[in-house]
């Protein structure tokens, strides 16, 4: 089952982000993931830190957006968390895709969700200064490791307040829950391939550390999340602290 050792970083293409790919594949594999991370909970690790926030906050609404966000799955969640806490939050999402922009879109609008969801390359394009909160989900072990820095780096750049991020951890239980969990969850063959390939190019959590302090994170909140994620949490310094 496992073709590569883990002790480094292996990234290989997966195939969601090859060019030119058949729109209802494409579908299909956001479907299965949606179920993933519903599975998942990676939205409640991700919530509880807005939610501290949120309440601390008082006068304009708390404004999230969601990096490379996908179908929005993640995105309309927090949302509806929000939403029937009665918080004073919108969360907005952005991704390279236009078909993933568009499902997202129809997503939130089916739920009633204000959220608006717009094209971006978020390795490219000036990342919004305009956003308290600036997260991202299963995009970081995409990356390079000079990639992941620069985007940690703007990201605190340019939130206001908050850096989250969630991803995998690279480890032989993280390769088996991937293996096992994509296939039980999702019939998608791209979703087959792509989730263990993701565990073999995600970072081991001393190396997100590394990551967190060459981008200038200094005191970023690094914890270990079910099922073999993790969660970074950063807060610009000078801001009251967050209750976990």
């Amino acid at each position: 089952m496992l073709d590569q050792p883990l002790a480094q970083r292996h990234r290989q293409p997966e195939w969601m982000d090859q060019p030119g790919i058949d729109p209802a594949a494409h579908s299909q594999a956001l479907e299965g993931l949606r179920r993933i991370n519903a599975f998942s909970g990676a939205v409640g690790s991700l919530f509880a830190p807005i939610r501290s926030l949120a309440r601390q906050q008082s006068g304009h609404p708390l404004r999230v957006l969601d990096l490379a966000c996908g179908g929005g799955d993640n995105t309309t969640a927090l949302a509806e968390k929000a939403r029937r806490e009665g918080l004073n939050v919108r969360v907005d999402g952005c991704d390279l895709s236009p078909q993933a922009v568009a499902i997202a879109a129809r997503s939130a609008e089916e739920r009633g969700l204000s959220a608006t969801f717009f094209q971006a390359d978020a390795l490219h394009d000036p990342l919004p200064d305009d956003y308290d909160v600036i997260l991202c989900t299963l995009f970081l072990h995409h990356l390079e490791d000079a990639e992941a820095v620069d985007l940690l780096r703007r990201m605190a750049r340019a939130s206001r307040c908050l850096v989250l991020v969630n991803d995998l951890i690279r480890s032989p239980l993280g390769y088996g829950l991937a293996w096992a969990g994509c296939r039980l969850l999702s019939r998608s063959p791209i979703v087959h391939f792509d989730g263990p390939v993701s565990v073999q190019g995600a970072f081991q959590l001393r190396e997100v550390r590394e990551l967190a302090a060459r981008a200038g994170l200094e005191g970023a909140d690094l914890r270990r999340s079910w099922p073999e994620r993790y969660l970074l949490c950063w807060r610009r310094p000078g801001g009251p602290p967050l209750k976990r």
